[in-house]
């Protein structure tokens, strides 16, 4: 790392070199914070429990304009299958920035505040307000992060009118890609009930795989819905199957099922209940069923944020960019119920989650011009 380097890069060198892995903040949150206090803005720490968030606004007028995103980032995974330490950011001889973060989502973290830096630079008096939510439990259990903030938020009465979460967006080359919504997931814990025997009396057991199957082949087979203009059909996901004491000859007293819904707007999470059910119970199975909903799903079809993300990048890069809501889920899904135009965008998420993530340094500094010229668009007098 060298004097020459650009702020955007030196601030995402200093927050991957920082191990926050969930729920762990690692004084992520504390850096971020006085940029942007000397900025102007005013810090609002809400923390729950072990998890540490950061409400930072400049300004009371509307619209407001916010910036969300996650200090926290995943395990690196066995360090020794790292090329270069996960925790020690360095810019290889091909211009990739290597570490754990660098592209899900530190390299995004850095490119709001150099660009929201830029942008009060040049307009000083712009209209509106700026704001950032920031949370360390995002690739966790994301319950006591951003849900929280926006909860405490709508309790206020204090609205977020456009919202860009510096998710890794794009696919081939920065911007190529916007989210403009997402599936929601809707996961279920299937247990069917039987009766445990020896595999040479079935007579005397009930086997819960042989009752269940037929069940789960049609759970499989069904067609929830046929997607719309923006979203593909809704689908189901077998992820895990668990039954048997693990001896050969007996057969087991329970089978547990775990499957997930990702599902778009053309059907509700009550009635994928409502027809799972329906479907078990015409199969006669003695089942205990448990779901968790971990989002709705959400879209911002058109708008200024929407538009104001196309030309931004059309601005910076020269090329077009597609909408898409394809993928897992974001904190986006807690922010969009608000009423608030949601978009992702960010760099190339090719590496995110895997060893030896890494990012395009040129893409960063890229980032922080097309967020700057976003703010620009939407806020600029």
């Amino acid at each position: 790392m060298t004097t020459s380097m650009s702020p955007t890069l030196q601030l995402a060198c200093d927050l991957i070199s920082r191990p926050s892995v969930t729920p762990e903040d690692a004084g992520c949150l504390e850096l971020l914070g006085q940029r942007l206090e000397k900025l102007g803005f005013t810090l609002e720490p809400l923390n729950f429990g072990e998890v540490q968030n950061l409400w930072a606004r400049k300004g009371n007028q509307g619209p407001l304009l916010c910036f969300a995103g996650h200090t926290d980032v995943v395990p690196s995974g066995p360090e020794e299958r790292w090329d270069t330490p996960p925790f020690q950011p360095e810019i290889d001889a091909e211009g990739y920035l290597r570490g754990r973060g660098a592209a899900d989502m530190k390299g995004s973290l850095a490119a709001m505040i150099t660009a929201i830096e830029g942008f009060l630079a040049e307009h000083p008096d712009h209209q509106g307000s700026l704001a950032l939510l920031l949370t360390s439990d995002e690739e966790g259990p994301a319950i006591k992060g951003t849900v929280k903030v926006v909860e405490h938020l709508e309790a206020r009465n204090e609205k977020i009118d456009w919202c860009l979460v510096g998710e890794p967006s794009s696919t081939e080359r920065l911007g190529d890609v916007i989210k403009n919504g997402r599936r929601g997931s809707l996961g279920a814990r299937l247990v069917v009930k039987g009766k445990q025997g020896h595999v040479a009396y079935p007579h005397l057991a009930a086997n819960p795989i042989h009752l269940a199957a037929p069940a789960l082949a049609e759970l499989t087979a069904e067609t929830w819905d046929e997607g719309n203009a923006f979203f593909p059909a809704t689908s189901l996901q077998i992820s895990n199957i668990n039954a048997g004491t693990g001896a050969t000859n007996v057969i087991p007293g329970e089978l547990e099922v775990i499957f997930n819904f990702r599902f778009s707007t053309e059907v509700t999470a009550e009635q994928l209940q409502e027809r799972t059910q329906a479907l078990l119970d015409r199969h006669q199975l003695d089942y205990q069923l448990d779901w968790t909903l971990s989002g709705q799903p959400f879209l911002t079809a058109e708008g200024q944020l929407v538009e104001a993300a196309q030309q931004a990048i059309l601005e910076v890069t020269g090329k077009p960019t597609q909408l898409s809501t394809a993928g897992g889920t974001s904190d986006g899904r807690f922010i969009a119920p608000t009423g608030a135009q949601v978009v992702e965008l960010g760099p190339i998420n090719a590496t995110i989650h895997q060893v030896n993530e890494r990012v395009k340094a040129e893409d960063l500094n890229q980032l922080s011009q097309v967020y700057q010229a976003l703010i620009t668009r939407l806020l600029a007098q």
